[in-house]
């Protein structure tokens, strides 16, 4: 889509919706530089997702306990970030969940049976992932380890698409992954509004965020769930039970580095509103809403209004 000077390509992807829409005065050059998104956005999924036989996680899940499997550098480091993530959140992200995770399917309604739980549950431990840096090889400490990176895949495509666009001197875009989005500059003399969804009202928002330059994530409950006997099935796994997380409903982080903000967002869901507030006081640039089981709302302090 092109009007005055605005681009947009939208398509199904990652099992959601990407889109990236920006700004150019050259046709020619605004549609060129949408499409070379786009296909980052293809290329990251070839490589990073779970779903495909031939990508390259899934050669990783296929091999790495047996022996050390040799990756590139890209998948490497976006490993040991998630790793990283996992030791700031006290485990709360990690992303040897799809250990269990991917034996629910909650388009189907299927949920695995508690022994299968119990008997898989070792297996859900970031610090049996070894890393060899100098030989960029990936290890699984134990055999039947998988490695699922959808908890922060997403945030790391735009991100990358946003390096993107600016390398092209493009200075005003809106970058989309579902639940995540990257903005470069302003939209044109004003701030890009992002609405942040009501977890339980899919056409209402709770928050309005102004944003130039910065990303923002949201994981809820409501994203990917089925519901049975009034319990609510969902994608975002308590790794310290395999099971879905419960005590909040929906989590916002905003701050300069999508694929932060799209761990992060998962990491509070499963701390809960306190723990998770603790969390992102510690990390300069970066803030968060957190909406609780009842509906309640929990604002960071930098995005809290001053009193008086």
């Amino acid at each position: 889509m092109t009007d005055s000077g605005w681009h947009r390509i939208e398509e199904p992807l990652m099992g959601t919706e990407v889109s990236v829409e920006l700004w150019h005065e050259d046709v020619a050059q605004g549609m060129a530089a949408a499409r070379a998104v786009i296909a980052e956005y293809h290329r990251i999924n070839q490589r990073m997702s779970t779903y495909r036989e031939d990508s390259e996680i899934s050669a990783l899940n296929r091999t790495a306990a047996e022996r050390p499997f040799v990756t590139s550098p890209e998948l490497f480091n976006l490993v040991a970030r998630s790793l990283e993530l996992g030791r700031l959140s006290g485990g709360c992200f990690d992303i040897t969940y799809d250990s269990i995770g991917a034996l629910y399917d909650l388009r189907a309604g299927v949920v695995p049976a508690a022994g299968e739980i119990r008997d898989r549950l070792a297996l859900i431990d970031y610090r049996s992932v070894v890393l060899d840096p100098a030989h960029l090889t990936i290890r699984f400490a134990r055999p039947g380890m998988r490695i699922n990176l959808g908890g922060i895949g997403k945030g790391y495509a735009v991100e990358r698409g946003a390096a993107i666009l600016r390398a092209r001197g493009v200075r005003h875009a809106l970058l989309n992954a579902g639940g995540d989005s990257r903005v470069v500059g302003d939209r044109r003399g004003q701030p890009w509004m992002i609405g942040v969804r009501d977890p339980r009202a899919r056409d209402q928002v709770i928050a309005r965020l102004p944003l130039v330059d910065e990303a923002v994530s949201t994981a809820g409950d409501y994203e990917r769930y089925f519901d049975r006997d009034g319990v609510r099935y969902h994608h975002i796994l308590d790794p310290a039970t395999g099971t879905p997380s419960y005590g909040v409903k929906g989590v916002t982080v905003i701050g300069p580095d999508a694929t932060m903000t799209d761990g992060l967002d998962t990491a509070i869901f499963v701390m809960g509103v306190r723990k998770g507030m603790e969390l992102i006081a510690k990390l300069p640039g970066y803030e968060a809403i957190v909406v609780d089981d009842d509906g309640r709302l929990y604002y960071s302090d930098g995005l809290q209004t001053p009193s008086g």
